[in-house]
C-alpha cells in the first residue's frame, strides 16, 4: 500500500497532516479526524468492546496519548515476547515501527493477527540493509576467503528478511542490553576446522557495534571497519576485511546519531553536576563522554533508582525523556533532553491517536487493517536468530 508521509514539521508540531493524505488508496475505513474532542473516548470503547482478544503493545518512545492506551511497554524485544505470552489475543496492535511487528509475528501463533496502526511507521536505521545489500556483502567476505570465518550479529532492529539471513549464516540476534553476551557467543564458534573465528558481522547499526566492541570487549577501533553497501565491496579490500574483527555495517538511529560531543560538553557547561546517560546506539565519541550508557530499560532503572536532587542528561528519544522528566519531578530529580535540538523519532511518532481508533474500530466491526505478516521461510530461519539469542547465558 502507497502510504504518503506526513511531513516532519507537522509531527515536530505535534499537528498531523490531512488523514486523507495519509492512507493508501487501497486502505479502507475513515481515519478520524485528528481533532475530533472524542477520540479518548472512542478508544476506550472501543478497547472495551474487544476485551481480551485484542492487547495493545506500546513502545517506549511512543506518545502519551497511545501510551495510555497500552496494556504494556517496553522495548521491542520485550513487546513481542509480552505478544508471545499472551496466546488468548486475538488481535496484537503493535505501537511501534514496522520490524517490531514484524518480529511479534515471527514470536506469535498463526492464529494471532499483529497489526500496526500505520503501515508508513518504519525505521530508518532497519531500512539502512536490505536483503540484497546483505547478500552481496556475504560474496565480498566469501572472495576475501573469510566468509567461514565470519558470524552474522544482527541487531533486533532490523527488517525481518535480515533476521532471517542471519539465521541462515548461524549468527545471532541481540538487543542493546544483551550485546556483549551476543558477540562474546559469536567469537566463541568454531566452524569447521576447527579455528575460532575472529570475525563478526555486526547489522545494521555501526555504533551499537562499536561500542559493544570496545567498551565491553576491550577491542581497539582499528579492529573495526565499516562495510558501506553503497560502495563496490562495501569500500574495503580483501585485506581490510581479512585483518577486520568486527565488521560494521554502515547505518544508524537517525536519532541517537544526532548527538554528539558538543551535546556533552554544553550540558555539562549549563548544569553543574549533571550525571550524562546516554543509549549506546550514540556516537562513539558521545558514549565515551558519558557517565553512564544503556539501553531504554536500563536508562529508566537508572533514574528511578537515582537520589533525589540529582540531575540527569538523557541521550535517548524526546518522548521517553519527557515522560521520565514528568514522573520524577515531585521527586525533585532534573530530567533533561542532552541535545537543545528537539528530536522525536519522526517515523514511530506517526503511530497517533487517530491511526489507534482506527484500527481498534476496524476490528469492532470485524475487519483487519494493516495486518504485518512474515512468510513462512524468512520466519523460520528469522526465528532460528531469535531462538540463539534467547538460549545466551
Amino acid at each position: 500500500m502507497d502510504v504518503t508521509p506526513t511531513p516532519l514539521a507537522l509531527l515536530l508540531l505535534g499537528r498531523e497532516a490531512d488523514p486523507a493524505s495519509e492512507r493508501g488508496v487501497d486502505c479502507p475505513g475513515e481515519l478520524p479526524a485528528p481533532s475530533d474532542p472524542d477520540l479518548v473516548a472512542r478508544a476506550r470503547a472501543a478497547k472495551e468492546k474487544l476485551g481480551e482478544k485484542v492487547f495493545i503493545l506500546g513502545h517506549h518512545y511512543q506518545r502519551d496519548e497511545v501510551i495510555e492506551f497500552a496494556d504494556v511497554t517496553g522495548d521491542s524485544f520485550k513487546l513481542a515476547r509480552e505478544a508471545a505470552a499472551r496466546p488468548d489475543a486475538e488481535h496484537i496492535v503493535f505501537c511501534g515501527v514496522h520490524f517490531m511487528a514484524e518480529s511479534a509475528d515471527i514470536l506469535t501463533s498463526d492464529a494471532q493477527q499483529v497489526i500496526l496502526p500505520d503501515l508508513a511507521a518504519g525505521c530508518s536505521m532497519a531500512d539502512m540493509a536490505t536483503a540484497e545489500q546483505v547478500a552481496e556483502c556475504w560474496d565480498a567476505l566469501s572472495d576475501a576467503g573469510v566468509d567461514e570465518a565470519t558470524v552474522p550479529v544482527s541487531y533486533m532492529n532490523s527488517s525481518a528478511d535480515i533476521k532471517a539471513f542471519t539465521g541462515r549464516h548461524g549468527g545471532t540476534i541481540c538487543t542493546s542490553s544483551n550485546a556483549r553476551r551476543a558477540l562474546e557467543w559469536a567469537f566463541a564458534q568454531v566452524p569447521e576446522g576447527g579455528e575460532v573465528p575472529s570475525k563478526v558481522l555486526f547489522l545494521p547499526d555501526q555504533h551499537l557495534g562499536r561500542n559493544t566492541a570496545v567498551r565491553d570487549l576491550g577491542m581497539s577501533l582499528e579492529d573495526c571497519v565499516v562495510y558501506n553497501p553503497h560502495k563496490p565491496n562495501g569500500g574495503l579490500t580483501p585485506e581490510e576485511l581479512r585483518n577486520a574483527r568486527m565488521i560494521l555495517w554502515r547505518g544508524h538511529c537517525s536519532v541517537h546519531g544526532r548527538f554528539s560531543l558538543d551535546s556533552v560538553e554544553d550540558v555539562r557547561a549549563r548544569i553543574p553536576d549533571v550525571n550524562v546517560l546516554v543509549h549506546p546506539e550514540c556516537k562513539h565519541e558521545v558514549v565515551a563522554a558519558a557517565d553512564l550508557v544503556g539501553s531504554t530499560e536500563y536508562i529508566i532503572k537508572a533514574l528511578d533508582a537515582a537520589p533525589a536532587g540529582s540531575k540527569w542528561a538523557i541521550g535517548t528519544e524526546l518522548n521517553l525523556v519527557r515522560r521520565l522528566a514528568n514522573r520524577y519531578a515531585e521527586q525533585d530529580k532534573e530530567i533533561v533532553f542532552l541535545d537543545r535540538t528537539v528530536c522525536f523519532c519522526s517515523t514511530m511518532n506517526r503511530i497517533d491517536l487517530p491511526h489507534l481508533v482506527w484500527a481498534l474500530e476496524s476490528l469492532v466491526e470485524g475487519r483487519t487493517v494493516n495486518r504485518i505478516s512474515v512468510d513462512e521461510q524468512t520466519e523460520h530461519y528469522a526465528k532460528l536468530a531469535l531462538e540463539r539469542m534467547l538460549a545466551l547465558p
